[in-house]
């Protein structure tokens, strides 16, 4: 109980040493919350990151893989070989539902980009999917109003229209019923006849503002899939999803002709491999970034180095006076390391509240979903702890070792 006493004044006279010196502290306090804030922000902005990434792979079920042309492009020489590959196409499609086995069901999605129209208003660039009527059952998507089109209207290439919930915000009245309604794809007339759910943005792409017709429409109306004709294909099970890639890369290959000896000419993606990628890229920029806004930390934790200094030479008095009415050496000790841990705890509590407040607010302006993470919290919080004890010990440590007789005569 008397240690408790003991530590209880102790860290009653380090705040009110502190307080004493309140412009010395506070700018300390203002270079800890720099520093942490800068990490913070940038640990919270790469969790918000990631987990927007992961929510907007999450329409891809775990028994699910995609087989494109281009696949996981990583520099320019990739681009130019994957450009020099062949098309996939529907007959493709059709091997692939006949020939495996272990494979459920395959779709077909070719993106373009078009301007749709609807009265006075109009939107550019918006990406048309054309996809077949299966595609629904096999992706997640969830339909909010109305339905996806079906096997009937994909095969009369009937002009209907499933879009995204940013396309009715943007060309319809907010009390307005969109289905049964009508939008123009270069000058093309289509029925709207389902929403989809929203689903949100991903660094500033809008996963909303899509519109979804049959693609035997689009290939009647704008011609055959030039190069990004995908193939969706949903294994039997999760446990078979191996298996199923392994029969599908069996069946293009020996379509497409490509020698046992050689790569393939297509790849086959899965949302795992996708994120192992993201992860492998976020890994080293944030590792990078940390680093380089970890030097704020490190030059905040020399400047509570060099005040804690200017502290214990401007207190060498009142060191001796107190060593010799009977303070010990570990007293001093605790007494100065306890003003750093004060000061770079206060400082880690805000810089990691600024932080996070920093991170949500640049991630609404790019659509980004930042929340805080407990590992964020102790990371800020541990970090600064770790500061003021690494940069506070020696101040702390100098002052214990003091000798009383030669502190008292220090003037």
């Amino acid at each position: 109980m008397n240690h408790s006493m003991r530590t209880r004044d102790i860290i009653k006279l380090a705040t009110q040493a502190l307080w004493a010196n309140r412009l010395r502290s506070a700018l300390t306090l203002f270079g800890v919350i720099i520093g942490v804030m800068s990490v913070i922000t940038i640990i919270s902005a790469v969790e918000g990151l990631m987990g927007s990434i992961e929510k907007s792979l999450s329409v891809f079920g775990p028994s699910t893989f995609i087989v494109t042309k281009f696949g996981i492009i990583t520099s320019r020489d990739d681009f130019l070989n994957a450009l020099k590959r062949k098309n996939l196409t529907l007959d493709d499609m059709r091997a692939i539902d006949l020939g495996c086995q272990d494979c459920l069901d395959v779709a077909a999605r070719d993106y373009r980009f078009k301007t749709i129209k609807r009265k006075n208003e109009s939107l550019q660039q918006v990406p048309i999917a054309g996809a077949t009527a299966n595609l629904v059952g096999i992706l997640d998507f969830e339909v909010a109003e109305g339905r996806y089109f079906t096997e009937s209207e994909y095969d009369h290439k009937n002009k209907v229209a499933f879009v995204g919930p940013a396309v009715v915000e943007e060309l319809f009245e907010a009390d307005e019923d969109p289905r049964g309604r009508f939008i123009k794809l270069e000058g093309d007339k289509f029925k709207i006849i389902g929403v989809a759910k929203k689903r949100g943005s991903t660094l500033g792409n809008n996963q909303d503002l899509f519109v979804m017709i049959p693609l035997s429409t689009q290939t009647k109306l704008f011609g055959p899939p030039r190069q990004n004709l995908d193939l969706i294909v949903k294994a039997s099970s999760v446990e078979l999803v191996a298996e199923a890639q392994d029969q599908t890369r069996a069946i293009l290959r020996a379509r497409r002709g490509v020698p046992y000896n050689e790569e393939d000419d297509f790849s086959i993606l899965t949302a795992e491999s996708i994120m192992d990628f993201v992860n492998r890229i976020t890994r080293m920029l944030r590792a990078a970034l940390i680093g380089i806004s970890s030097i704020a930390l490190v030059v905040g934790g020399i400047v509570v180095m060099n005040i804690m200094m200017v502290s214990v030479t401007e207190r060498t008095r009142e060191i001796g006076i107190r060593k010799s009415i009977g303070a010990q050496r570990r007293n001093i000790l605790q007494q100065f390391m306890y003003e750093a841990l004060i000061l770079c705890l206060g400082g880690g509590v805000l810089g990691t509240a600024v932080g996070i407040g920093l991170a949500i607010f640049l991630g609404g302006k790019i659509s980004l979903d930042v929340s805080p993470s407990l590992f964020a919290i102790f990371a800020g919080v541990g970090i600064s702890t770790s500061v003021g004890l690494f940069f506070g010990i020696y101040p702390a440590m100098r002052a214990a070792r003091m000798d009383p007789v030669t502190a008292l005569r220090y003037e």
